[in-house]
């Protein structure tokens, strides 16, 4: 009898879970369904613990430009096997990726704080646009701000937004966007007494990386 494979509990990445062979029960054809379908901002709900990060994560691999190709994480996937017409896109966009499920905070202040945290170690993950020769020294010291969390607390509003400016400059092509557990600073907001302020935070950064995002080729969120 074969040995049978671990089962992945906690893990989050795709790539972990593919290098240690962990089960994994195959969902890649939603890589296939986000092209299909071509929508602008895609919004995956419940259930619970269904695997959604994961999923996102798995996203990110498949479709993320990197110095060393991910393609083989999806060898003997059913994505494999749906054509050149998906294939083409496999590690061809500059992908940014944000989560937000530690913002779920006493008050607001601490929130945006973790906000403030989520989005420059994000900055941080693409830390090679401070040497872009793509980008103007202008946008490298705002990068830097950003990045380093000394900008002015309103910048971090459409921070987003700018990095994927920078990323579209610096790839030349369009910016894929991941934003897991968006709803974990509202419902917590909703309970601890700050609904309002963070409303208008959550409104403002999805406004402009989402609505009138020219740099935005499209996004999911969970």
């Amino acid at each position: 009898m074969p040995d049978r494979k671990p089962i992945p509990v906690g893990t989050e990445d795709f790539k972990e879970l593919i290098d240690k062979g962990y089960c994994f029960v195959d969902k890649t054809l939603l890589i296939k369904d986000l092209l299909n379908q071509n929508a602008k901002v895609n919004l995956i709900t419940r259930p619970r613990r269904f695997g959604k990060t994961l999923n996102m994560s798995m996203i990110q691999r498949f479709f993320e430009k990197t110095e060393k190709s991910n393609a083989y994480l999806f060898d003997g996937l059913k994505i494999n096997d749906a054509g050149e017409k998906y294939l083409k896109h496999q590690g061809q966009y500059p992908v940014i990726t944000i989560s937000l499920k530690d913002m779920d905070k006493s008050d607001y202040g601490s929130a945006f704080v973790f906000f403030k945290n989520a989005v420059a170690e994000e900055f941080g993950r693409h830390n090679y646009l401070k040497d872009s020769s793509e980008l103007s020294e202008a946008e490298k010291e705002k990068f830097l701000s950003i990045r380093d969390e000394k900008a002015k607390d309103i910048e971090y509003e459409s921070a987003l937004r700018f990095l994927s400016v920078c990323l579209e400059k610096h790839f030349h092509a369009k910016v894929i966007l991941l934003i897991d557990e968006y709803d974990v600073p509202l419902e917590n907001a909703h309970f601890k007494g700050f609904y309002d302020k963070m409303v208008e935070l959550v409104r403002s950064v999805f406004k402009g990386v989402l609505k009138t995002n020219p740099s935005l080729e499209f996004a999911v969120m969970t």
